[in-house]
Parts: C-alpha cells; sequence; structure tokens
C-alpha cells in the first residue's frame, strides 16, 4: 500500500504508471517530467533541511515551489518559457496526488493556484530562400558524414520537421518512389504526443536520402553518426550551428540570426505560405493542433504584410497644381471687384 505522506512513492507512481499507462505521454514528455522533479527535490531538501527520500508531499509548499521558479530564473538564468513549463509539470503531479489523496486537496489546490507568468512574445526566425540556398550549398561533399549532413538538411527544409522528429525516424517510415521525378515520395513522422502525419517528399530529397539507406534493415535508423548509431536532436543541433557558420562567411547576414533545427522548421512553413499555399495545409504538414499556432508565420512575413498594405493604399492619380500656376483660379481672383 503506497505510503500518503511521503513524496517519494507518489512520484515513483506517477511518472512509472499514470504518465506511461494513463496518459500515454511520449518519451520527450517524460524525460521533461523527470528532469524538472530532479531540479525540484534538491532545492526543495535544502529548503526543509531534510533527506530527499524523507520529503512529505505537504514539504512542496506553495511558498517554496514559487521561491524554486524564482531560483530557475535568477540562478539558472531559464527563460519564462522554461519556469511556466516546469509549474505545469509540477501542478500535473499535484493533480494526480490530489486525485488519488482527498486528505492533499488543500494542498493540490495551493500548488495549482500558483499562476503562469507572462513573457514577452518573440519573434520567431526563418531563412529567406537565398539564406538557405548557402546553408544548403554549405553542407555539399563527397565524404559520407557531409552526403549524410546534406540529406538531413534538405529533410528539415522540405518536411519542416522537428530535429526530435528527425532523429527517431527509421527506413520504414519512408515511401521512396522508383522514379522520384514522376511519382510522389512521402514519409510517416511521429510527432508530439505520438501523432502521426504524412508529408510528401521533393526529388531531389529523395535523391540524397536514398544513398544513406542502400542496403540496410527497414528497424534502423536513417541518420546515423560516425559510430553507426542513431543520431541524436542534440547532435542534430550541433550539426545545424557548424553549418550555419560555415555558410555565414558567404553570407553575413545568417550571423545577425539565431538559427537552430527549429528555424529550419519556420523556414520551411513560411516559404510554403509565400508560395501561397493553403495555411491549413501548412497546419497539417507541420502537425499543429490549432490553427492558430500556424497563424504566427502570417505574422512574421514581412513580404506578405507590405503586399498587402500595398493593396490599400489610396493613391491620388490627380496631380495637384500649385496655386499660382492654376490659370482658371487666377483668372477668376483678378475679375472679381
Amino acid at each position: 500500500m503506497i505510503n500518503n505522506i511521503l513524496l517519494g512513492p507518489w512520484i515513483k507512481r506517477f511518472l512509472q504508471e499514470y504518465l506511461i499507462s494513463v496518459r500515454n505521454l511520449s518519451s520527450n514528455t517524460r524525460s521533461s517530467y523527470r528532469d524538472t522533479l530532479c531540479l525540484l527535490l534538491p532545492f526543495i531538501a535544502r529548503q526543509a533541511k531534510m533527506a530527499i527520500d524523507q520529503l512529505k508531499v505537504e514539504d512542496v509548499s506553495a511558498e517554496r515551489l514559487k521561491a524554486f521558479l524564482l531560483d530557475l530564473e535568477q540562478t539558472r538564468h531559464c527563460s519564462i518559457r522554461t519556469r511556466n513549463q516546469r509549474l505545469a509539470a509540477i501542478c500535473s503531479l499535484a493533480k494526480y496526488i490530489g486525485l488519488h489523496s482527498p486528505e492533499h486537496l488543500q494542498w493540490c489546490r495551493d500548488i495549482r493556484a500558483i499562476p503562469c507568468k507572462k513573457g514577452p512574445h518573440s519573434m520567431i526566425s526563418y531563412l529567406e530562400k537565398a539564406e538557405m540556398k548557402a546553408l544548403l550549398k554549405a553542407a555539399e561533399g563527397i565524404l559520407p558524414q557531409q552526403r549524410r549532413d546534406h540529406a538531413l538538411l534538405f529533410f528539415l527544409y522540405n518536411t519542416g520537421a522537428r530535429a526530435s522528429e528527425a532523429a527517431q525516424l527509421t527506413i520504414a517510415n519512408l515511401e521512396l518512389a522508383q522514379a522520384p521525378q514522376r511519382e510522389l515520395s512521402t514519409v510517416v513522422i511521429q510527432g508530439k504526443g505520438n501523432k502521426l502525419r504524412r508529408c510528401p517528399i521533393w526529388p531531389e530529397t529523395v535523391i540524397e536520402i536514398t544513398p544513406l539507406i542502400q542496403d540496410r534493415d527497414a528497424k534502423e535508423h536513417v541518420f546515423l553518426n560516425r559510430c553507426g548509431r542513431p543520431l541524436t536532436r542534440f547532435g542534430i543541433y550541433t550539426l545545424v550551428e557548424r553549418y550555419v557558420q560555415k555558410a555565414s562567411m558567404e553570407m553575413p547576414s545568417l550571423k545577425t540570426k539565431n538559427i537552430s533545427p527549429h528555424c529550419l522548421r519556420h523556414t520551411c512553413a513560411t516559404h510554403l505560405l509565400q508560395s501561397r499555399v493553403d495555411i491549413n495545409t501548412i497546419r497539417a504538414l507541420l502537425g499543429h493542433v490549432s490553427i492558430n499556432t500556424t497563424n504566427i508565420y502570417v505574422e512574421t512575413d514581412l513580404e506578405m504584410k507590405a503586399k498587402a498594405l500595398a493593396l490599400c493604399e489610396i493613391k491620388n492619380s490627380k496631380k495637384v497644381k500649385h496655386w499660382k500656376k492654376d490659370v482658371g483660379l487666377m483668372t477668376f481672383l483678378k475679375a472679381l471687384k
């Protein structure tokens, strides 16, 4: 029988049973919840001057939790978005405990009453088409690693996939046509919440990926590192940063932008929007649940804003003459007595 007083048993059930069996959350989400608790527990233990294994549920008071959130911002220099994400994970734990332990209902209310912090709305960053071409060109080469990197950048730009989605992509997820110029190739991407979506692949992307997967088992990952192991999302971040640094020598504007694999996702969406692709189609391609999430790209594209304002511009086609040159008016004035 679970000890309702101690916090440890609740956390074990929350992570091992509730998140997996009941919620069926992805491994990345579970890892995020785990990391939050790995930061929270030592902080609460120092505040309560107790061993972590001896912490009780009510030792995580609302005041201590507020102090923990403040410490995240001031000591660890976390963003407001990260702070709110940590709070959401802890509130989820509090809700779970409150549902199964009525004596902790008031504690649960106090924890969940802590509001999220409102932060500044940052502009998303994306690459112009010339900048994207420079980035792809920087990865060109004949070495196996260069061919893999070039194919990966093509894939990210083509599909708008997240770094984690590209990292877990397997050969079985690909449906490559024998004649890519004439037939459609697709890929099945597993996104957040284990939701699947099917995306078309350009013939150029097929040509880049095909040499990487020849004579390999369908269960293997598409993108491997030098040791033959699946490339991680952190490895993809490092890869993108390396080629951005290289491409910025020919395209200096890249130095002014914060470029990551997610920036390539924004680039894919923005370029589709500039090509007059329907916003709902872009939503489906990126795997957004709500159309409101996709609407941020409409706000970002300055070129489309400028064209929209140009349509509303009031143009004065009739040239106004200076009053001295208006002969009719001068004649009228001189004729007055």
